[in-house]
């Protein structure tokens, strides 16, 4: 799972600002590990957040972690008490002590998103993208990249700096058009290209651009606590029904039990939603075709963020 945001407050038991139970994560991290996942990287939007996803990073072996400033965080850039220059060297700061750390393994979530609400300027949103080049300009890293209703100019941005890119990166949670996803995956400086959740299989016209999506150019992960695949997306027909009852069922946030799921909170342990949505509209219906598919999304997770040390291949892959 390449995008889990365990920093969210719905693992502590609040959900709106309301104490609903106590804290869970532990939990939600046993049924990860139980469900067969090897590796989470936890996704930082902010310089808190990424000093809070280092920190819990380094208490298991099995966690990794971005660096980064999400659109809709940025204006953080201008209100930091040092101002923008200082807040990117506070990130650099962390970005240096993960790396040391071997703990960080991306910068991001940054991008853009002009199609969301609550987000700063278009300036601003455009200047959280050039902050992550310039910061991976300086720590060569992988780039995890955000995209929502933004296309034309995120595109611009990647080409612009195209020297900026050496190891690559990945558009998460891609749920653009058929035309955006041929374009990104044309760029030379996204290693691997895209990386799909259960907001990127929503729609009927969602599922289609799946179909065509090379697997080689595929990763998955669950944007927990969001992104789960519900009754009503067309995805959902292509859940089976051990994937339907989930590790241990779900039950409701006021009836906790930490044995359980919550209802309407996703969680690492449902990243095999997203392969069996994923194998679905591809027409691999056997469990050694979803294993296949398995296999090579796995390889590709592993050459954009866990390579052998030293050796930078074509497309900004190492190997």
């Amino acid at each position: 799972d390449i995008g889990a945001n365990l920093l969210d407050e719905m693992y502590d038991g609040r959900y709106n600002d309301k104490q609903y139970h106590p804290p869970d994560l532990s939990a939600v991290l046993d049924r990860a590990w139980a469900a067969g996942l090897q590796r989470l990287i936890i996704t930082a939007g902010s310089l808190s957040e990424a000093r809070r996803a280092l920190e819990l990073a380094k208490t298991d072996d099995r966690l990794f972690c971005t660096v980064g400033c999400h659109p809709t965080r940025c204006g953080e850039f201008e209100s930091h008490p040092g101002g923008p220059e200082v807040y990117l060297q506070d990130l650099l700061a962390v970005l240096r002590e993960g790396q040391a750390a071997g703990k960080v393994v991306a910068v991001g979530e940054c991008g853009l998103g002009t199609g969301e609400g609550r987000l700063e300027a278009g300036r601003v949103r455009v200047a959280s993208v050039c902050t992550s080049v310039r910061a991976r300009k300086e720590d060569p890293i992988r780039g995890f990249l955000h995209l929502r209703a933004a296309a034309e100019d995120f595109l611009e941005i990647v080409r612009r700096h195209v020297a900026d890119f050496p190891r690559g990166g990945v558009v998460h949670s891609f749920d653009g058009t058929a035309d955006e996803c041929r374009r990104i995956l044309e760029l030379p400086q996204l290693g691997v290209g895209v990386c799909l959740n259960g907001c990127s299989l929503k729609t009927a016209d969602n599922l289609a651009v799946v179909s065509d999506l090379p697997p080689d150019r595929i990763m998955i992960e669950t944007d927990c606590p969001w992104c789960e695949i519900r009754p009503t997306h067309a995805s959902r027909k292509y859940l089976s029904p051990s994937s339907l009852s989930g590790p241990g069922g779900a039950r409701d946030r006021k009836k906790h039990d930490p044995s359980c799921q919550v209802k309407g909170r996703n969680e690492p342990a449902n990243i095999r939603h997203v392969l069996e949505v994923i194998a679905g509209v591809k027409g691999l219906s056997a469990e050694e075709q979803l294993r296949e598919l398995a296999d090579q999304i796995y390889t590709n997770t592993e050459a954009l963020f866990f390579p052998p040390i030293g050796v930078v291949g074509e497309g900004g892959r190492e190997g």
